[in-house]
C-alpha cells in the first residue's frame, strides 16, 4: 500500500527553507501536479512528489527562474541530449533579452544619477522639461533630444569627477570598511558597470592578509604577461615585494592562449609547485591555473597569503572560483563567468595603494 504524506510531511522531507505556502504556489504555477485528496480534502503526497519538489528546490538555488524550472520539468526524461541543450538555449536568449532590455534601462537611470555636481546644476531644469514632454509623438522625441544635447555640452567643461558619480550609483556600504568600498569603487570604474557589485566575493580575511603580506615584501604572481603589465610595478617596488609571472611566454594575449599553454607545458605546473610560502596570487586569464592552484593549496603544495581570482571563462572559470570559495585561503573573487586581467590586477592594485596611503588603517578588522 502507497504510503503518502501530507503537505508538512512533504516539506519536512524536502527540507531547506520550503514552506506549505510555498507548494501551494508551485501548484497553481503547474510546477507540481495536482495532489491526491484524503477523506477530509487535505493533499497528499508521494515520493515522486517529493524527487520533484527537490529538483525544483535545487534549479532554484542554482538560480533557474520558476517559469524556467517548469520548461525544464516539462521536458521528457528520455529526450535527447540534443533537444535539452536547444530547450536551455532557448531560455538563455529568453533571459539575455531580458538582461538587455534592463541594461537599456539602468543605462538611462545612470545617465541621470550618473552626473557629478557640476553636471547636477542643470540636472533639475532638464528633469523638469523631461517630464512635460510628449514622447509618444515624433516631436516629443525631438525635443527629448534636445534636453540630453543641453545637459550633455555641460560635460564639455569640466572633467570627471568619478567619486561624485558613484556615490549616486553604487549601494549602501555602510557596513563595509574603508578599504573595502574603495576597492569595490575602483573594481567597478574598470569595468563600468555598477551591476559588478554583488558578484565581487571577499573572504573575511582577504584584506588583513594581503596587507600583512605586502609589509613582508612577499612575492607577487601573476598568472600572464598581460595581467604582469597591468599591475602597479611602481608602488610594488616602493614597498619591496618582488613580482614575477608565472605562464612567462611573452607571445600569450588571449585567455584562450593561457589555457592552453598551461594544460600542454608541465614546466608551468612545477614553477607553480614553486612559489614562496605566502604569496599573493593574481589569476586573470587562464581558468586552469586557478584550478591548478586550489589543487596545489588541497595537497599541502602552495600556501598563498592571497589569491585573487578573475579568470575568463564560461566553463571552468566558475567551477575554478567555487573550488577557491571552498580552499581554506584568503581570496578575492567574481562569481560566474565576470572576470578578466584588468580587474585582477585592479584589485591588488587597489590593496597596495590603501596600504600605501593609509598604513596604519585598521577598519577592515571591524
Amino acid at each position: 500500500m502507497q504510503k503518502y504524506l501530507t503537505i508538512k510531511q512533504l516539506t519536512q522531507a524536502v527540507k531547506g527553507t520550503i514552506t506549505p505556502r510555498m507548494v501551494r504556489h508551485y501548484h497553481t504555477l503547474g510546477l507540481l501536479s495536482p495532489a491526491v485528496r484524503s477523506t477530509s480534502n487535505y493533499r497528499l503526497y508521494t515520493r515522486s512528489d517529493v524527487q520533484r519538489l527537490q529538483r525544483i528546490v535545487a534549479l532554484k538555488q542554482q538560480g533557474f527562474q520558476l517559469s524556467h524550472i517548469r520548461k525544464l520539468l516539462e521536458t521528457d526524461a528520455d529526450a535527447s541530449p540534443d533537444a535539452l541543450m536547444g530547450a536551455l538555449q532557448q531560455q538563455y536568449l529568453s533571459v539575455t533579452q531580458q538582461i538587455v532590455r534592463l541594461r537599456q534601462t539602468a543605462l538611462a537611470l545612470e545617465g541621470l544619477l550618473g552626473r557629478d555636481l557640476s553636471c547636477q546644476a542643470v540636472q533639475a531644469g532638464a528633469l523638469a522639461q523631461m517630464r512635460l514632454l510628449q514622447a509618444e509623438n515624433e516631436g516629443g522625441l525631438e525635443e527629448l533630444e534636445q534636453v540630453w544635447d543641453s545637459w550633455d555640452a555641460v560635460a564639455h567643461s569640466h572633467p570627471e569627477a568619478f567619486g561624485e558619480s558613484l556615490q549616486h550609483l553604487l549601494p549602501d556600504l555602510s557596513d563595509r570598511s574603508e578599504i573595502e568600498v574603495d576597492l569595490l569603487s575602483k573594481l567597478v570604474l574598470a569595468c563600468g558597470d555598477c551591476s559588478l557589485l554583488p558578484f565581487v566575493k571577499l573572504s573575511k580575511t582577504a584584506i588583513q592578509s594581503a596587507r600583512e603580506a605586502l609589509k613582508n615584501q612577499c612575492q607577487i604572481v601573476a598568472d600572464v604577461p598581460p595581467v604582469f603589465a597591468a599591475l602597479d610595478n611602481t608602488r610594488l617596488a616602493h614597498l619591496g615585494t618582488s613580482i614575477t609571472t608565472l605562464i612567462d611566454d611573452p607571445h600569450i594575449n588571449a585567455a584562450a592562449e593561457a589555457e592552453q599553454e598551461f594544460w600542454h607545458e608541465r614546466e608551468w605546473f612545477e614553477k607553480l609547485l614553486k612559489l614562496e610560502k605566502g604569496c599573493i596570487l593574481v589569476v586573470g586569464y587562464a581558468p586552469s591555473v586557478l584550478m591548478a592552484v586550489c589543487e596545489a593549496i588541497a595537497n599541502g603544495q602552495l600556501q598563498p597569503a592571497l589569491v585573487i581570482g578573475m579568470p575568463i571563462g564560461f566553463s571552468h572559470s566558475p567551477v575554478a572560483k567555487r573550488r577557491l570559495v571552498r580552499s581554506g585561503v584568503p581570496y578575492i573573487t567574481t562569481v560566474g563567468t565576470f572576470g578578466g586581467g584588468l580587474l585582477a590586477a585592479v584589485a591588488l592594485n587597489a590593496l597596495v595603494e590603501s596600504l600605501i596611503e593609509k598604513p596604519n588603517c585598521h577598519c577592515h578588522l571591524k
